[in-house]
């Protein structure tokens, strides 16, 4: 059996096993999820809550931006509380005074010592206390913690309604006055933030653990880190060393094994026939540059939110576009343009890679493209009206705003984009198919591209897989599918195939060699990848076992990028083998920022909030928007504009590159993107992470801390970064532009010849 055979083999035995294991842990978190009650009642026997209550305010919560206000079990925006360690604590500071009046005849904050100690250990014993009867479906709750319970509730139907008496938290927050107009949708949203909480401080049956695994960090009501997040925090670090040192003696061993290999005298692609279908790609990157733009400005306006609350600099705005809008905007806008980027390249080097235009191959493309365009606009539209209330929760789910980070398109535009995705498998796989039936050198890194196309179309499938009133555990579990095993997963097995097949064409790497060099690099990503996408879960309601294998694998992924520096410098050296090569120099140096930024960003920054104790602390904090942006853009927008630069040089082979443009673009996006990371994000998170170390988890989110005027300070600080960074982005949008508009041409590209701008 050769070795690729081998490889093959063992990538198959991986994904099958890994797998196996996600799903049956989706078996799992279905039925350890934390009780939907059927009603909550109070001792007196008086209805609280029904369970139509929790399931309404949770659409209530969905149509306002869910994630995009706020966050809940810590997964959303940072502007606003978490809404569950926010009513966790208002609940737990209210039952407190409650007794400290009644008992002692004195506000808690004048007890002594001894006093307060004592009125703790009782409020731990009244709510971490599991009093659900799952016979009759009931949470039943004492007297006093009914009249804490309805004083939050008041706090909240004035906060999302426009009381002038909380005008200043709605500021501090970003929230539009009237966020929800209705009445009874702003008690049926209580409703739903009082079961998140309620799951966030009871104990499962059996045990001395929450639901939620202990978090938020509350010493208040007992919420403290639990014993497996210690154990488990340090095999993770134990499995990554040993599997750094694993990687590091397979590459000493294997490297160096074959003498260079003298790169050819003329640039192999620099006659490669432009099919109709790869010529009509074009559009697609014009469409990236103006969805890079417009996810800009948006960012800066959602980051400007922060300090002005409802305005931009003095204007009102939050009426128009409210600070949920323009940060779901924002996020889906990063997805959108890095996807279409990479799926751009797939149309492209489908034909390139077999020298074959199918029948109907343009129509196809141009199809797939006014299909982009209608999602993007429909689906945008739809988000605004659900936000602005206009929707009504009827259609809410399927055309407005789903609330779920990164996946809040309404439902009928999800399945559009699969149908689209499905249309751009069956463009690229015909396009593949004279390719993947040779039986050459290349017909493993082809497999594998055409492999990785497949999973890309389907994996966005997942997003599919629950339904309105699907269990929140549950849909955070199907939502990490897709976040992590799409985006971060098979995206990143597409780019590693196709900067193969690149770098092979151009008779820089042996062909075997590369198909060596996917296969294994797909095979160390994957082990840690699948069953990293646990690490996502620690606190979504579900049980210890997900917290062992999400630390131990997800410790795994920082393994392949502690060697990425060789690969780096490997191509660093593909750049220089040639004269030639200078005219793919600025693809390259793309290339070696995404090495970068997958050390800095995905690697030191991941590892920093991926262990369980860390998180436990770090989740939904600046400084995980540092890993966030980072490895988002320093990761994937880096390589998508690297292989859209790749692209761009076939499309316009007789163009010269000003290298004036994309050297200041280049240097401006990651000079900009450092010092957000280093000037906001970094000191920020830690000062929050200090603020949840020494008052509790809800003072790091609430308005008294995020008021403050180093807060704000930091904030403003972010506008160097932000210009040098648009600036860049503006410049490379000229470059490209250029291209097309004012292009400068050699009268031909002989072989080769140097680009010179």
């Amino acid at each position: 059996m050769t070795s690729t055979r081998r490889l093959w083999l063992a990538l198959a035995v991986l994904l099958a096993a890994t797998f196996s294991v996600l799903l049956w842990q989706g078996r799992e978190i279905y039925h350890a999820a934390p009780p939907l009650p059927e009603q909550v009642r109070a001792d007196s026997g008086a209805l609280l809550y029904s369970r139509a209550d929790i399931e309404a305010g949770r659409q209530v919560w969905q149509s306002i931006g869910g994630q995009q206000l706020g966050s809940v079990w810590g997964h959303g925006a940072l502007v606003a509380p978490d809404w569950s360690a926010d009513w966790l604590h208002r609940e737990a500071q209210a039952l407190l005074e409650r007794w400290s009046q009644r008992d002692h005849g004195s506000a808690f904050a004048a007890l002594s010592a001894p006093h307060q100690a004592a009125l703790r250990e009782r409020l731990r014993g009244e709510v971490r206390t599991n009093r659900y009867d799952a016979p009759t479906g009931t949470i039943t709750v004492s007297a006093d913690r009914a009249a804490a319970m309805a004083e939050v509730a008041m706090h909240y139907q004035s906060l999302f309604g426009d009381d002038a008496a909380t005008q200043p938290l709605r500021e501090t927050y970003a929230m539009r006055n009237g966020t929800v107009a209705d009445a009874a949708h702003r008690r049926q949203l209580g409703a739903f933030f009082f079961w998140t909480a309620w799951a966030a401080v009871t104990t499962r049956p059996g045990t001395n653990v929450t639901y939620t695994s202990n978090w938020p960090y509350d010493t208040d009501v007992g919420n403290t880190p639990t014993s497996s997040a210690f154990l488990w925090s340090v095999f993770s670090v134990l499995f990554m060393i040993a599997g750094i040192a694993l990687l590091a003696w397979h590459h000493a061993v294997q490297h160096g094994k074959e003498p260079a290999l003298v790169p050819p005298a003329a640039d192999p692609l620099a006659n490669l026939t432009i099919t109709p279908s790869m010529r009509a790609t074009a559009k697609y990157f014009w469409v990236v540059i103006a969805l890079f733009l417009v996810q800009i400005l948006l960012g800066a306006l959602t980051a400007h939110y922060q300090v002005e609350g409802q305005q931009f600099y003095g204007v009102e705005i939050s009426q128009v576009l409210p600070y949920s809008l323009t940060r779901s905007w924002h996020t889906d806008l990063a997805v959108l343009w890095i996807a279409t980027a990479w799926l751009g390249t797939g149309l492209y080097i489908g034909p390139a890679i077999s020298g074959h235009e199918p029948r109907f191959q343009r129509a196809g493309v141009n199809l797939l493209f006014a299909c982009l365009l209608i999602i993007v606009v429909g689906a945008f539209a739809g988000q605004w009206f659900a936000v602005m209330q206009k929707l009504g929760l009827a259609n809410n789910f399927w055309f407005g705003h789903q609330g779920w980070e990164y996946v809040d398109l309404g439902r009928f535009w999800q399945i559009f984009l699969f149908v689209g995705l499905m249309l751009w498998l069956t463009l690229v796989g015909r396009a593949l198919l004279p390719a993947l039936r040779r039986r050459d050198d290349m017909a493993s890194i082809v497999g594998l591209l055409f492999l990785s196309t497949v999973a890309i179309g389907l994996f966005y499938g997942a997003g599919l897989m629950w339904g309105e009133h699907t269990h929140i555990a549950l849909v955070e579990y199907w939502r990490w599918w897709v976040v992590h095993l799409w985006v971060e997963g098979f995206f990143e097995v597409f780019a590693v195939a196709v900067i193969s097949f690149l770098f092979v064409k151009l008779g820089l790497v042996r062909a075997r060699n590369a198909t060596v060099n996917v296969l294994f690099a797909t095979i160390v990503f994957m082990a840690g990848g699948v069953l990293g996408t646990f690490h996502h879960l620690y606190f979504a309601g579900t049980t210890t076992a997900v917290i062992a294998l999400g630390a131990s694998f997800s410790a795994l992924e920082v393994v392949p990028l502690a060697l990425i520096g060789l690969e780096a410098y490997e191509t660093w050296s593909h750049g220089k083998a040639t004269p030639w090569m200078q005219r793919y120099r600025w693809p390259i140096r793309f290339f070696l920022a995404v090495s970068f930024w997958n050390i800095v960003g995905a690697g030191l920054f991941g590892f920093l909030i991926n262990t369980p104790l860390a998180l436990y602390y770090m989740q939904g904090l600046n400084l995980t928007p540092l890993h966030g942006h980072t490895a988002l853009f320093g990761v994937y927008g880096m390589l998508g504009i690297g292989l859209m630069l790749f692209c761009l040089r076939g499309l316009r082979p007789r163009a010269v590159w000003n290298d004036v443009l994309l050297g200041r673009a280049f240097w401006g996006m990651n000079i900009g993107l450092s010092l957000m990371a280093l000037l906001t994000l970094l000191p920020l998170g830690v000062l929050q992470l200090n603020a949840a170390l020494d008052h509790g988890y809800w003072y790091a989110r609430s308005a008294e801390f995020m008021g403050r005027p180093i807060v704000h300070l930091l904030v403003w600080l972010r506008v160097p970064g932000d210009c040098i960074f648009a600036a860049g982005a503006l410049l490379f949008a000229l470059f490209v532009a250029r291209l097309w508009i004012t292009p400068r041409e050699t009268a031909a590209v002989p072989d080769g010849a140097l680009d010179r701008a």
